[in-house]
């Protein structure tokens, strides 16, 4: 088996164990410090002790910023919807995330009870990695960001997270993943059938204060007692 990623992890009951996970991934030229600091923002009260868990991609050169070495989850080759897409470095992180995925279920945390998250390119990489697993998640957070390789997904996705929650939100105002892309994102995603929660916010590319709660209000739906009772 292949090292897993390097990581940063936080529980929000320190000392109690986790039975749920939540797996975070960061967006180009952050690493899993970009998001750590938010967990003591979010509101869980009524959700099991959960094990956060914040991976750093491996840094590699970025075409967009002339070959620049960066942490990144794949290339980016363009930034509209029409630029060629890197399929194989997308994969290959599909593979270390589906590992760090394993990993939390080898601790003890069922899939089921498991939220994939991102940011950015890490959105991208939780809606690409997230329809593909053969098991059932918790739910998908997608932030500002986009479906990858959208082509692909109606003959690649499996049926376990068909039904699957997808958290989706994105800034009215982002000047790197423009709100168009998250949009065309999510009516593709509704047209397969998937059940969406858009949210948008004024805001930029970041995180906006209403969304904190609305990402809380989330984590309880899908980890929370009323989700273990279904």
């Amino acid at each position: 088996m292949s090292t897993l990623l390097p990581r940063i992890e936080l529980e929000s009951q320190p000392g109690t164990p986790a039975t749920a996970a939540v797996i975070w991934l960061h967006g180009l030229g952050a690493d899993g410090n970009d998001f750590a600091g938010l967990v003591p923002e979010l509101d869980l009260d009524g959700c099991p002790p959960i094990r956060f868990v914040f991976p750093h991609a491996p840094s590699i050169p970025v075409t967009l910023n002339g070959g620049y070495i960066m942490p990144a989850w794949y290339d980016i080759l363009g930034l509209n919807g029409t630029a060629a897409q890197d399929a194989a470095g997308i994969q290959k992180s599909e593979q270390a995330i589906k590992a760090l995925i394993d990993n939390e279920v080898a601790r003890g945390i069922p899939f089921d009870r498991i939220v994939l998250a991102g940011f950015s390119q890490g959105c991208a990489m939780a809606l690409h990695t997230g329809l593909r697993l053969p098991h059932k998640l918790a739910g998908i957070m997608a932030l500002s960001g986009y479906l990858p390789l959208a082509d692909r997904t109606s003959s690649e996705r499996l049926e376990a997270n068909a039904h699957t929650p997808i958290f989706m939100a994105h800034g009215t105002q982002d000047p790197v993943v423009v709100i168009a892309r998250g949009e065309e994102s999510r009516d593709a995603l509704a047209a397969l059938g998937h059940p969406v929660q858009w949210h948008a916010y004024p805001m930029q590319h970041a995180v906006h204060p209403r969304e904190i709660a609305d990402i809380s209000a989330f984590l309880k739906q899908v980890l929370g007692a009323s989700a273990r009772a279904e």
